[in-house]
């Protein structure tokens, strides 16, 4: 446990057509439950990070903004509580992991176009039969800023990866922190972000282009009314009057989609001392 994984060569998709898979997924693929967690620094939440996996115990557990480079991540820490880890840091800002309690296969760092990209926002991985890519998309900023068109660049080549390596007739689920606003029931003041790098129409679109590869809202489909939220800002008591966002997001293709029999976000976690501002979001399939 603890290993921090190298990144493996991408393969193209070599997985069998939906209908004839469809009817032994349910049979191959254990139930998974899987939970996504904006940490926002990793070594400034650990101990809550530590206390929440041995209450939940889920199976995967995807972070983001670990703000930290590989050699810091906390390793021991994490194996003690029963958890492998696949860690892709960077000093400072941004970084990605994927905690397990199985030992995950073929690690995968970046969206593996080539392009050089000194930011940790994407690591993948096999667990348990399902293929889990774990992302931190940029925040985009303002419109037409250069992080706004570094965003739907990054949008644009994480469709293009899933395209060239994957099949939406697999067990495959992408989650993270999107920053993106899909629908306007998912903000309390959705006016407030339609003309940002999260909420305008222009990411909205990018983003549903990664979804129209074959991904499916599992949290969205069980709470179609909206109104619940994962990101709250710090300022402004913006928690206590829950003016917050869902940017938070687990998608799965539809083998895993079908299964998911619960979505929920684990709102207390934003109370208390020193919390993140986002709140984990946790699936379960079965």
């Amino acid at each position: 446990m603890g290993a921090n994984y190298a990144t493996r060569k991408t393969r193209g998709c070599k997985h069998p057509p939906y209908g004839l898979l469809a009817g032994r997924v349910r049979a191959i693929i254990a139930p998974m439950k899987l939970a996504t967690w904006n940490v926002n620094s990793i070594r400034s939440r650990l101990d809550r990070l530590i206390a929440w996996l041995g209450k939940h115990r889920p199976d995967v557990l995807c972070l983001q903004e670990l703000k930290c480079q590989d050699f810091q991540f906390p390793y021991e820490a994490i194996e003690a509580a029963g958890y492998y880890a696949a860690v892709f840091g960077q000093k400072a800002y941004n970084g990605v992991a994927i905690l397990s309690r199985s030992e995950p296969a073929d690690v995968r760092q970046g969206l593996g176009d080539g392009v050089d990209d000194s930011q940790a926002r994407l690591i993948s991985a096999d667990i348990d039969g399902v293929r889990v890519i774990c992302v931190y998309i940029p925040n985009g900023a303002e419109l037409h800023s250069e992080k706004y068109l570094y965003k739907i660049d990054w949008l644009g080549r994480l469709g293009e990866m899933l395209g060239r390596d994957f099949c939406p007739e697999q067990p495959l689920i992408l989650c993270g922190d999107s920053n993106v606003l899909i629908h306007d029931r998912d903000a309390a003041n959705p006016a407030t972000w339609r003309r940002t790098g999260i909420g305008c129409d222009e990411v909205r679109d990018a983003f549903g282009n990664v979804r129209d590869w074959g991904l499916i809202d599992v949290f969205g489909r069980k709470h179609p009314k909206g109104g619940i939220y994962s990101w709250w800002d710090y300022r402004q008591l913006s928690f206590a009057m829950n003016n917050g966002m869902r940017i938070d997001h687990i998608l799965a293709t539809a083998p895993l989609a079908q299964r998911c029999t619960s979505a929920e976000i684990d709102r207390d976690e934003r109370k208390g001392q020193k919390p993140s501002d986002h709140a984990p979001v946790v699936t379960i399939f079965e």
